[in-house]
């Protein structure tokens, strides 16, 4: 056991070391699942070694038992007997090496083995921290509180699986090291919560507390962290920082000259009241009516504006491939003028495009709008990965259908786009398009600016994951199969402002989607400009 202890060491030490980002893709999250009912299956070998070892060592000891219990009765006499007398210089000799070769027999080897060769493809500590932020994000987007959470109730989901406490204080853990203090508050108090409701746990009442107090005090609720640092050192008398913190808060009170009456009736209030505090603001100055509309709220289809939208075959103007067979398209909004386009996708076309995209997901990127260089941020949270044109019939295939329904030049367009959104997978308010200030953003492409969007959801999402317009309170929700397409720029050559979008988080299912952004080279003639800036 301790050569198995050595091993899971210097293996959770490898683990750590290395960069994963599985959080960020449910395709790529899938196998992990198979890797880790392999790693079961092994476990379970080594366990059944094992204890056909522990077995036979048993047997051993019981016949051993017996055979110690009658020689020391009467050792002279036991002895006397020749036969035993030899059986006891061959047990010695020769039998208790072959026991202490059993007891020191690896069962583990294989386990272990098995062990080592999945370990490259285990998550990091920065996976496990990504997936725990991405749980607190939802939490705030669609407004779940933690107990909900917790239990395991989320809308759409199938398989119910509650948090126990330690994994309550692990997230409360993961938003304290990140100086979230609002979120940490938010789990401590429920794995409090658990522990007094009497669920097992290793985690202590103190240990809960301590975080709690001090992120109660960063909130600025310095009573409330007074109260709760009193109840952990009446838990545990001895911790020396909870009373250092004591004294602290009290005298941080006292300087900022509240009084005594004021005090209880904080107290008063603090005991009372629901212990929920303001979500700090963030850099997104939009974030209330983005995640409004992702929660289904705020959307701006009124009657008036439902009445001008209208299903149509479409056939772009008698093209030869869709004569035959025109799309089916519907209106999504009036102004700007965003269509959807049904049956765009076979299943077939959507798995060979996951098939190809799969092995090449790598976190998504972003355009830096200063030095226009591509690099990860915390606002867009998925993989994605490039199709050649020529990379498989079915890409290019997909591509001259997307140029029959636009009448867009797509030669000029940016390779295939795939991306799958993992645990809370978003893409928070950006614009496709790129503005005055970001000089160089396609210049190595020489194909101008991202003149049109066309995006291809490739499957269904049972909650969250919609596409909403915060300008004008629009919002998309994926269908697998269908496509959605918008201009975002005028005719003149002006990026359209009212097209800035999201990816809402995505809250139970996973999320595939395919961009094809078409860019203003080649369009001169399929796309003319306009009288006005704004045509």
């Amino acid at each position: 056991m301790k050569h198995l202890a050595v091993y899971l060491l210097a293996f959770w030490c490898y683990i750590w070391q290395t960069q994963a980002e599985f959080f960020t893709s449910i395709g790529q999250m899938t196998d992990l699942i198979y890797i880790e009912k392999d790693l079961v299956k092994s476990l379970k070998e080594y366990i059944k070694a094992e204890e056909s070892k522990l077995t036979e060592i048993k047997s051993w000891a019981e016949k051993l038992n017996q055979l110690t219990h009658i020689s020391t009765s009467d050792p002279e006499g036991y002895l006397g007997h020749p036969v035993n007398a030899y059986k006891l210089m061959k047990r010695l000799n020769t039998e208790w090496l072959k026991l202490e070769s059993l007891v020191l027999q690896q069962t583990s080897d294989a386990f272990i083995a098995n062990l080592s060769i999945q370990r490259e493809n285990f998550p990091t500590d920065e996976d496990e921290s990504g997936a725990g932020k991405a749980i607190m994000r939802l939490q705030d987007t669609y407004r779940l509180d933690s107990e909900s959470i917790s239990k395991g109730r989320l809308p759409g989901a199938q398989h119910i699986v509650p948090l126990t406490v330690d994994d309550c204080f692990e997230l409360g853990k993961i938003a304290y090291n990140d100086a979230d203090y609002y979120h940490t508050v938010l789990w401590m108090q429920q794995a409090l919560k658990q522990l007094e409701e009497g669920e097992p746990s290793v985690l202590t009442q103190a240990e809960a507390l301590d975080y709690l107090s001090y992120s109660v005090y960063q909130m600025g609720d310095i009573q409330r962290a007074i109260d709760l640092t009193k109840r952990l050192i009446a838990v545990d008398p001895t911790h020396l920082r909870a009373q250092s913190n004591l004294h602290y808060f009290k005298n941080f009170l006292h300087e900022e000259g509240q009084s005594d009456q004021a005090r209880k009736d904080d107290y008063y209030q603090s005991q009372s009241k629901e212990e929920v505090y303001m979500r700090p603001e963030n850099y997104l100055t939009e974030r209330d009516s983005y995640e409004s509309l992702c929660r289904g709220e705020g959307i701006k289809m009124t009657n008036r504006r439902r009445g001008r939208l209208f299903c149509r075959y479409h056939n772009n103007n008698n093209h030869p491939r869709l004569i035959i067979a025109p799309m089916k398209e519907e209106d999504e909004w009036d102004s700007p003028h965003i269509v959807r386009y049904h049956e765009m996708l076979s299943d077939a076309e959507i798995e060979k495009i996951k098939e190809l995209a799969k092995p090449r997901l790598a976190r998504a990127t972003v355009r830096n709008s200063v030095t226009g260089i591509l690099e990860t941020a915390n606002y867009r949270i998925s993989k994605s990965a490039w199709l050649d044109d020529d990379e498989d019939p079915v890409v290019n295939r997909v591509n001259q259908r997307i140029e029959d329904i636009t009448g867009l030049e797509v030669d000029t367009a940016e390779f295939l786009q795939v991306a799958n959104y993992g645990v809370g997978g978003q893409y928070e308010p950006h614009f496709d398009f790129s503005r005055k200030e970001e000089h160089d953003a396609f210049k190595e492409l020489g194909t101008g600016n991202r003149l049109a969007t066309f995006l291809n959801y490739m499957s269904d999402v049972p909650a969250g994951g919609a596409t909403v317009f915060p300008d004008f309170g629009a919002a998309i929700y994926p269908k697998k199969g269908t496509a959605v397409f918008w201009y975002n720029l005028f005719r003149s050559g002006e990026g359209d402002y009212r097209t800035r979008h999201a990816a809402c988080p995505v809250l139970v299912g996973s999320k595939w989607v395919s961009n094809k952004w078409i860019h203003e080279r080649g369009q001169e003639f399929r796309r003319p400009c306009g009288l006005t800036e704004v045509d």
